[in-house]
């Protein structure tokens, strides 16, 4: 992976990790049309960005992330977290699998577009206005609403605020508790791609911090790449808060549609291999 290689990706990554459009979706297209997904240190370098993604949402939150009087906050994010852990280390290979088709990104881009057409009009009269009136059997439920993102393609942004809002918490609240619930399900999930998962490199198995620190160049694309995905995605949520109270999820809808179809196109025109 070059630079520019991982600053693409990394720019991607910032944008679309808190838009309801699957970041996941997004780098496995750029680095499939970069020629470059089928590479181990990709791979590991899509799921290490997050770290710099999650910072932002630190940064923007941090009044709410280091209020630690409001020890129920926390609570609330470690057991909404649960679902994710538990089948994410349950099917690790099998996540694996899917992250290597763009066949499934296209397919679930497209019906996830359709279910965010509607999305506005079927959840309405929400009553749970502020963080502190969800309730830790709430948080749990959007946690298991959350774990539909393991499928590449189906957004972790928008299945944790579909399941934010089917828990009848407003719009924009569950657009901020899916950014809090990304922090630690993404810091988790970095931790163990880099730390405890084995990595194919050749003939043998290494840590993913020892294929980080194998060249200067690795080293120097993920610590790029992780302040590239950090700018980006301070300006994402800030847009998205913003543009969620004036217009709702109907725009980010179509353009699911419009990029699911234009892949699948490309998949069975034989320029993306499926």
């Amino acid at each position: 992976m070059t630079i520019i290689e991982a600053i693409i990706i990394a720019i991607v990554e910032g944008i679309t990790e808190f838009l309801p459009v699957s970041s996941t979706g997004h780098m496995i297209i750029a680095s499939t049309l970069l020629g470059i997904s089928e590479d181990n240190f990709t791979k590991l370098f899509e799921v290490a960005i997050q770290l710099g993604a999650i910072m932002a949402v630190v940064v923007l939150y941090w009044k709410k992330f280091f209020d630690f009087s409001r020890w129920q906050f926390y609570a609330k994010l470690v057991i909404g977290v649960i679902p994710a852990l538990i089948l994410g280390f349950l099917f690790n290979d099998q996540i694996d699998e899917m992250l290597e088709s763009p066949l499934v990104v296209a397919i679930s881009l497209l019906l996830g577009g359709i279910i965010l057409l509607f999305i506005d009009n079927y959840f309405q009269k929400p009553v749970v206005e502020k963080d502190e009136q969800i309730s830790f059997l709430k948080a749990f439920i959007i946690g298991c609403w959350q774990v539909l993102a393991m499928i590449p393609g189906v957004s972790r942004s928008a299945s944790s605020i579909i399941g934010g809002m089917q828990q009848k918490l407003t719009r924009n609240l569950a657009a901020e508790f899916s950014f809090f619930l990304a922090v630690p399900t993404m810091f988790a999930a970095a931790a163990y791609s880099i730390f405890l998962k084995n990595w194919k490199n050749g003939g043998e198995e290494i840590k993913g911090y020892e294929m980080i620190m194998q060249s200067q160049q690795n080293m120097v694309a993920f610590i790029i790449g992780n302040v590239v995905a950090f700018i980006v995605a301070l300006l994402a949520i800030k847009f998205f808060i913003s543009f969620l109270k004036k217009y709702g999820f109907r725009v980010f809808g179509i353009y699911r549609i419009i990029v699911g179809i234009l892949l699948l196109i490309l998949i069975f025109s034989g320029y993306l291999g499926k």
